[in-house]
C-alpha cells in the first residue's frame, strides 16, 4: 500500500488535489494499492508520495519514523520552489528524507542543488484530449481558471480587458473559488462594472473544462506556478494560452513560445489579447500551432511511463506493463 498525501482539501477541483487523484489513478493502473489522505494516517505502507514539501512536512517526518527505510517520493509544488526553497520555508531536512524528488516541469530543476537534481525526475501533468466545444460566435471568449488567491493575480485579465478598443469583442469568463475575501469582493465589483468580465465563482471540474474547451484563449496570470494543471488542460483541449512569463509556464510551453507577457503587466496583456483576437500578423495562429506542437507532452501514456520508472527505481512491486 502506498500512502499519497496531499495538503489540498478534498472538495478542491484544481491544483494539488487534482494532481493527487490523477496520480492515484495512474498508480492503481500500474498495479499499486493507494490511499489518499490529507496528512499521515497510520497503516502498513510500502512507500509515501507527498505533495508539497512545506505543508506535508509533518506527514513526511511521521512516515519516516514509523516506516524507516521505506522510500519517500516528494513532489515539489510552485509554493515550494518559488521564489526559492529557503524563502518558501522548506525545511532542508525534509529534502534529505526524500528517496526521490518529483517536479512538474523542466525549469524547476534550476531551483535545486546539483545533489538534489541527481535524484529528481520531471513528471509533466497529463490530460486526455478534452472534447471540442463550439465557441461562442457573438464574442471572443477568453477563460481564466484560477482560484482567487494573490499568487494567481486573478483579476489581471479583467483589468486588461478594460484597455481594449471599444470595438473589441473580447469577454473574460473566470471560474475560481473565493479563497481570499478581499479578492472575492473585488471580483464581484468588477463583474458589476466591467461588461467584458464575468466571475462565475467556483465551478465543478466538468463545467470548468467545458468552459475551457469552448474558449478561444486561456489566460494564466500567476506570479508563480510549479507546473499548472490548467496549462496541460489547455493543450489537451487545443486552446492557445497567454501566460505570464514565469519558469512554471516556460517549462511546459518552451522558451520559444510566443504567448508570454511580463508578470503583472496589464498593458502588455491587453496588447496580446487584441493581437490574438484580430490575429494580427498571424499571432493567434502562431499561438495555436505552438500549443499543438506541445500536445504529446501532456499525453497520459508519458505520465504513466514516468511513474512506472519511479516505482522500478525505488524497487517497489514491479508495475504492470505500460502501453505504448
Amino acid at each position: 500500500m502506498i500512502l499519497l498525501v496531499t495538503p489540498a482539501a478534498r472538495a478542491s477541483v484544481h491544483g494539488n488535489d487534482v494532481t493527487a487523484h490523477r496520480w492515484r489513478s495512474i498508480l492503481t493502473e500500474l498495479g499499486c494499492d493507494v490511499r489518499v489522505a490529507n496528512g499521515y494516517e497510520p497503516g502498513d505502507y510500502t512507500a509515501l508520495i507527498a505533495l508539497h514539501a512545506r505543508k506535508s512536512a509533518d506527514a513526511i517526518r511521521t512516515f519516516h519514523a514509523e516506516h524507516p527505510g521505506a522510500p519517500i517520493v516528494l513532489a515539489l509544488t510552485g509554493t515550494d520552489l518559488y521564489p526559492d526553497l529557503v524563502t518558501s520555508g522548506v525545511d532542508p531536512a525534509i529534502l534529505t528524507l526524500a528517496s526521490k524528488i518529483v517536479v512538474l516541469q523542466s525549469q524547476a530543476l534550476a531551483q535545486l542543488s546539483d545533489e538534489q537534481r541527481a535524484h529528481t525526475t520531471v513528471i509533466v501533468q497529463s490530460m486526455p484530449d478534452i472534447p471540442y466545444e463550439t465557441p461562442r460566435h457573438d464574442v471572443f471568449e477568453v477563460s481564466v481558471l484560477a482560484h482567487l488567491r494573490g499568487v494567481k493575480d486573478p483579476l489581471r485579465t479583467a483589468e486588461a480587458s478594460r484597455l481594449l478598443p471599444a470595438d473589441s469583442r473580447v469577454v473574460v469568463s473566470h471560474a475560481g473559488a473565493p479563497l481570499e475575501a478581499d479578492l472575492a469582493r473585488l471580483a464581484r465589483e468588477e463583474s458589476t462594472r466591467n461588461p467584458r468580465y464575468r466571475w462565475l465563482g467556483d465551478q465543478p471540474r466538468t463545467e470548468a473544462l467545458r468552459l475551457l474547451a469552448r474558449s478561444k484563449l486561456l489566460v494564466l496570470t500567476s506570479h508563480d506556478e510549479g507546473g499548472a494543471n490548467v496549462v496541460s488542460e489547455a493543450i489537451a483541449a487545443g486552446v492557445p494560452v497567454l501566460s505570464s512569463d514565469i519558469p512554471g509556464s516556460r517549462g511546459l510551453l518552451g522558451d520559444d513560445y510566443p504567448g508570454y507577457f511580463p508578470v503583472g503587466d496589464t498593458e502588455a496583456l491587453a496588447e496580446a489579447l487584441h493581437a490574438a483576437e484580430t490575429d494580427r500578423n498571424g499571432y493567434y495562429e502562431r499561438l495555436r500551432t505552438a500549443c499543438e506542437r506541445r500536445h504529446d507532452l501532456v499525453a497520459p501514456r508519458k505520465e504513466r511511463a514516468a511513474w512506472s520508472d519511479v516505482l522500478t527505481e525505488l524497487s517497489l512491486p514491479v508495475p504492470r506493463p505500460v502501453a505504448s
